[in-house]
């Protein structure tokens, strides 16, 4: 008799179970484009302007802006969106290990990342600058860096260029993050910064920062960003291919430009044409 009624109560609960999840999976499901509940998108944490985790624990940027504007139009609300870490030496990584369903972090399109993974857009077109002091007025071009204290992160391409091929007789110095270079600038332990400007005119914008730097304006190189996504997802490409068409089409991308932007007096470049 115990074992009757033991099996008959697992019987229900399992009934139940099946039930409530299959209501649970109908309520997640509702809004998405691709029947998922979540989706997991990749950021930089530590890039003003572009993508960077507040202390509060919400983040900004343009990237972010981007990526918003992206899965609302896949189906998501914004709590919708798990935000992942996305170190540059990661990114293919966790696009072909599933841990993104797409990454927007000031990642440039290059032949030799289209081989690993596949790119929408681009939907920003930024060059190698460099920022300096406000009031210096004494580097206009990358050659007046020689016998200048040139500053970037350790490893930087972007150093290596000028010293190789603009201002040979740069004095670089490598620290582990921007926020250093930054502060060596402002007390004028360094004379410039160089990285791609979007990513020096968020620094630039940031309130702490407004009015101390300026970018020079050069355009050292062309950094087309894209959004990065499982090599062969063609149909996912197609759709954020669409969306970020319309979010220029609507007005929000420029809105987000200079929302991020605009307090450095960033001259961006017009959007740039999305790939069909």
């Amino acid at each position: 008799m115990k074992l009757r009624t033991a099996g008959t109560a697992t019987a229900a609960a399992l009934v139940l179970s099946l039930a409530v999840t299959a209501c649970g999976k109908g309520g997640g499901d509702e809004g998405s484009a691709d029947g998922a509940k979540k989706i997991a998108i990749g950021i930089k944490y530590d890039q003003p302007g572009l993508g960077l985790k507040e202390p509060d624990g919400s983040f900004s940027g343009f990237d972010v802006d981007v990526a918003t504007y992206v899965a609302k139009e896949l189906g998501y609300k914004a709590g919708d969106i798990e935000w992942k870490q996305t170190p540059s030496a990661e990114r293919e990584n966790m696009i072909a290990n599933g841990d993104v369903r797409f990454i927007v972090a000031s990642y440039s399109i290059t032949d030799e990342r289209k081989q690993k993974v596949d790119f929408a857009g681009p939907y920003l077109l930024a060059h190698q600058d460099l920022l300096v002091r406000a009031d210096d007025r004494s580097i206009t071009k990358a050659a007046d860096l020689n016998s200048k204290k040139l500053c970037s992160v350790t490893g930087s391409t972007s150093a290596q260029n000028i010293r190789r091929d603009l201002a040979p007789k740069a004095d670089l110095q490598q620290n582990g993050g921007y926020s250093e270079c930054l502060t060596g600038l402002e007390n004028k332990a360094v004379d410039a910064l160089t990285t791609d400007d979007s990513i020096l005119a968020g620094y630039a914008a940031q309130k702490e920062h407004r009015g101390k730097f300026r970018l020079v304006g050069l355009k050292l190189s062309d950094e087309n960003y894209g959004i990065g996504l499982k090599k062969g997802d063609t149909e996912l490409k197609g759709k954020i291919n669409t969306a970020l068409k319309k979010m220029v089409s609507d007005g929000s991308w420029q809105k987000a430009v200079t929302a991020n932007f605009g307090p450095a007096h960033y001259k961006n470049e017009p959007a740039p044409a999305v790939a069909d």
